[in-house]
């Protein structure tokens, strides 16, 4: 069993920076792909970003590409979202997912453990 806890989420301005972190309580984190995603109300939940187990493949969205950033600590069984420029349209209810493969997936389906989610809101 994975449990996933993110923290990091908040308000912020249009322009600013936030970073999430995701905690895993789980052994041998390193063999765990892990995604960000989000759900923004009345829309369906999205991919924002992966990374492999080892931190060597990493995968956006269109809309994040150049302002998020995925990366990960194996040591510290973490992986964070660096987000940066932020927008309006970026504000959502943000979820890591676990999946018990080396490397990642673009879609949700393919991931088994969920986090609760944290709260993003960017205000214009």
């Amino acid at each position: 069993q994975v449990q996933l806890v993110e923290s990091g989420g908040g308000l912020v301005q249009a322009g600013g920076s936030l970073r999430l972190s995701c905690a895993a309580s789980v052994s041998a984190f390193s063999s765990y792909a892990m995604g960000w995603f989000r759900q923004a109300p009345g829309k369906e939940r999205e991919f924002v970003g992966a990374i492999s187990w080892s931190g060597g493949s990493r995968y956006y969205a269109d809309s994040v590409k150049g302002r998020f950033t995925i990366s990960r600590d194996n040591a510290k069984n973490t992986v964070y979202l660096q987000m940066s420029s932020l927008k309006p349209e970026d504000t959502a209810v943000y979820y890591c997912a676990a999946r018990g493969t080396l490397m990642p997936s673009t879609d949700l389906t393919g991931y088994k453990y969920w986090g609760q989610g944290t709260q993003v809101t960017v205000s214009s």
